[in-house]
């Protein structure tokens, strides 16, 4: 199944276009994107055997397939080839697994920095540095769920960018990746959400992005050091994982930041990101709020793990 979110209502995505599920369900699931994950089971069965006649809508018009979840987690350093440029863009030299975390790093992304899968990314300063990163979607409540039973509970994946500003994400005494990383704009997400069982293994899907043009990242998730499973296993010891909530999965090397010299997103650029099999988001990038007028500015130095 390939779930969208189109004149916030949710629609079921058939080929190259797709049907209002409220409607072609005479009411039996809900117009609110919102509460759709609630009533997941029941969807999932109804889709699988539905007669899809109705009105058939545009593609053109998908939005954030999950506008409004209620906790999103995102995760750092789960590529090795992203810690090893990390380690070198910081003039560490060494064995790079020597750094592999124990547990993962977790952060967490504010929901209003969400947005869909062609919605310009507004700049807040000359520090933005672009994450292209693979997008689980909770189906079923989760906790304290076992590694062999954690897919069970996922509805599906999406494609994500983790959008983060350099320098407020290290400022401080204390790191501050949530509000580094919670800008508007900043987690665009799209363009629908895939169930796993239509991926031939999802597990391993190759994931990437370009900027203007130019691919920048390009991974599988199979190179994850925490994989899906595990990380829903870990997250849900610690708090119950909800219907509808986000794990943003981590990022590859190829970020801006670690380049020589560093790389950071502008006006009039324009960063396409993809997940094989899924979709491909493609975001125009703006001047926002706070954005420096003067275009003689250099970037201010920026750090990042």
């Amino acid at each position: 199944m390939r779930l969208g979110v189109i004149a916030n209502r949710p629609v079921l995505v058939d080929g190259d276009t797709a049907l209002d599920i409220e409607r072609t369900s005479n009411g039996r699931f809900p117009a609110n994107p919102e509460r759709l994950f609630d009533a997941w089971d029941p969807l999932v069965e109804w889709a699988a055997t539905a007669e899809l006649d109705g009105q058939r809508l545009s593609l053109d018009g998908l939005q954030n397939p999950i506008p409004a979840p209620r906790q999103v987690f995102g995760i750092g350093a789960n590529y090795l080839d992203h810690l090893e440029e990390a380690a070198s863009g910081r003039g560490h030299v060494g064995d790079a697994k020597a750094l592999l975390p124990k547990d993962p790093l977790i952060f967490t992304k504010f929901r209003a920095s969400l947005s869909g899968p062609h919605d310009a990314i507004p700049l807040p300063s000359r520090n933005v540095d672009w994450e292209v990163e693979l997008v689980v979607v909770m189906g079923r409540r989760a906790e304290r769920v076992a590694e062999k039973n954690a897919w069970a509970h996922v509805a599906g994946l999406t494609v994500g960018q983790d959008i983060s500003e350099r320098v407020m994400q290290l400022a401080g005494l204390a790191p501050q990746f949530s509000m580094g990383k919670s800008f508007p704009g900043f987690g665009p997400l799209g363009p629908v959400l895939v169930t796993p069982d239509a991926l031939e293994d999802p597990d391993d899907l190759e994931l990437g992005c370009s900027l203007n043009g130019r691919v920048m990242q390009k991974a599988r998730t199979s190179a994850m050091i925490f994989s899906v499973a595990e990380l829903i296993a870990y997250i849900s010891t610690i708090c119950p994982l909800l219907p509808g909530d986000l794990i943003f999965t981590g990022t590859s090397a190829g970020v801006g930041v670690f380049r020589k010299p560093s790389v950071f997103l502008k006006p009039g650029d324009t960063l396409v990101s993809w997940v094989k099999g899924i979709g491909e988001l493609r975001n125009p990038v703006t001047a926002g709020p706070g954005y420096p007028e003067d275009d003689n500015n250099t970037n201010e130095e920026a750090d990042h793990s």
